[in-house]
């Protein structure tokens, strides 16, 4: 695509980020943002909610289900829509401008913050296991019904962001090389646990009543609830198209990764759990905060638990780096169509990146990590995010029926029952976890609603008018 012409609406059509990521690069950016800390960890919380293996079972595979079925609308909205910002472009389109700049503020505000805080927590809770002193409480306060717990955890948490987003501040490119070495390593370190494991990991008396569970109204809540910590864990797949005009060969390639990277995590995930039940009692990997490591701990000793917890902290560095390259174009693609604070615009002239994005989202991410917990961090992430899945999906259904003629180098495969039955799930998910967590829930709502009077502000200003426009 060339950098200038006029797009639909007669404005010329620009880019000032730079096509630098191939194919292996845009997959490693799937594969990377997908594995993140959720798989070494999420397993207890999930053997918590529905108190049986073969429902945490279930759970994996329904989420590794309702996921791809998502990534076959991203995919398809992805390379018909090759824009940086993502859900932003194609929310624009399909639905309108008010819900495309209302991702984009919960992208900015809440998605990407909440998600970036939630890994650099997911960090320091491997650096936990290996310096416990991490962990220690620096001072108790109790605010209400709200007991918060500060730890050094905290501050260095925040300071693996600001870290994190000066790294993606220097060079797309560098970004792009960075995630496949992160990729490479946190892959090799899942192969590690299952290999080993099977090799070496001694398999414990399996219980016939974490087995076999009873299907009722109370089982189908439990295994939406053991959905949100899965759906953490799955997370990624979607934000590909965040990097739209920074992908060789867009229409190609965005779909490719897409769907390669989503259907390598499902495997590994899978993989890694077998390994988990097979070693662990039940009862103890419920009550594990540390699942991956206290896995290895059992077959390879101390010495190899903290060899393994060290990658998977460098995991999570992997995770939390495309979370911050990718989150950053949200916030400069709205700022560029005038519908956004305007200083985030900015392009670093040396670099070719954007900075003020970038700095805007590491600010309000360290901050995020002073306030919750790892639970409490990625519970409100699933709450905002999945919000936003039901209605791409209802972008997509619409695109179809007012746009027949949209050129479409991919279609979404199983259409419209993929993209109804992803629909379906997402607004299951999304009322259930407010009825489980209604605070934090609707404080997530109020964040995304306190938007609307700032979108009809910028949408009657000179700024917006001037702007190229997605929605026609």
């Amino acid at each position: 695509m060339s950098s200038a012409g006029p797009n639909l609406a007669g404005h010329p059509e620009r880019s000032d980020l730079v096509r630098g990521l191939g194919l292996w690069s845009a997959t490693a950016i799937v594969i990377g943002d997908t594995i993140g800390t959720g798989i070494f960890l999420v397993t207890s919380d999930m053997a918590r909610a529905v108190r049986s293996a073969a429902l945490v079972f279930a759970a994996w595979i329904i989420g590794g289900l309702i996921v791809l079925f998502g990534a076959f609308c991203y995919a398809e909205l992805g390379a018909a829509f090759p824009k940086a910002g993502g859900n932003y472009v194609y929310l624009n389109r399909g639905l309108g401008p008010l819900w495309g700049f209302l991702f984009g503020w919960m992208s900015s505000f809440l998605e990407r913050p909440v998600a970036m805080a939630t890994l650099a927590a997911g960090f320091l809770r491997f650096l936990g296991f290996l310096f416990p002193v991490v962990t220690t409480p620096l001072f108790d306060l109790q605010i209400g019904g709200y007991y918060f717990n500060f730890t050094a955890a905290q501050p260095l948490a925040a300071l693996v962001v600001l870290v994190v987003t000066a790294i993606n501040y220097l060079s797309v490119r560098m970004g792009g090389g960075i995630q496949v070495l992160l990729t490479s390593l946190k892959m090799g370190t899942i192969l590690v646990i299952v290999v080993a494991g099977v090799l070496l990991g001694k398999p414990h008396a399996v219980q016939s009543t974490s087995l076999v569970t009873p299907l009722g109204l109370g089982t189908i809540g439990a295994l939406l609830t053991a959905l949100v910590p899965a759906m953490w864990a799955y997370n990624g797949f979607n934000d590909l198209g965040d990097l739209g005009e920074e992908i060789l060969h867009p229409q190609k390639n965005i779909p490719r990764a897409i769907i390669l990277g989503l259907l390598t995590v499902g495997g590994f995930y899978l993989l890694a759990n077998v390994v988990y039940f097979r070693i662990l009692p039940f009862a103890d990997l419920a009550s594990s905060q540390h699942v991956a490591s206290d896995v290895v701990q059992s077959f390879a000793g101390s010495r190899g638990a903290a060899w393994l917890t060290l990658a998977m902290a460098i995991s999570a560095l992997g995770a939390l780096h495309v979370v911050v390259m990718t989150g950053a174009r949200i916030p400069y693609a709205m700022a560029r169509d005038g519908v956004f604070f305007q200083f985030a615009q900015r392009i670093n002239p040396s670099f070719r990146t954007p900075s003020n994005a970038l700095i805007f989202l590491g600010s309000i991410a360290a901050l995020l990590t002073l306030t919750g917990t790892f639970e409490e961090l990625y519970s409100l992430f699933v709450f905002a995010v999945w919000i936003f899945f039901a209605l791409t999906a209802m972008a997509l259904l619409r695109l179809r029926k007012t746009e027949p003629n949209l050129s479409r180098p991919y279609r979404a495969w199983g259409y419209p029952w993929t993209p109804l039955i992803f629909l379906a799930a997402a607004v299951a998910i999304t009322v259930n976890l407010w009825m489980v967590r209604p605070v934090r829930s609707t404080l997530g709502l109020a964040v995304i609603l306190a938007g609307i009077p700032f979108f009809y502000r910028w949408r009657n200003s000179p700024r917006a008018s001037a702007a190229p426009s997605e929605q026609n």
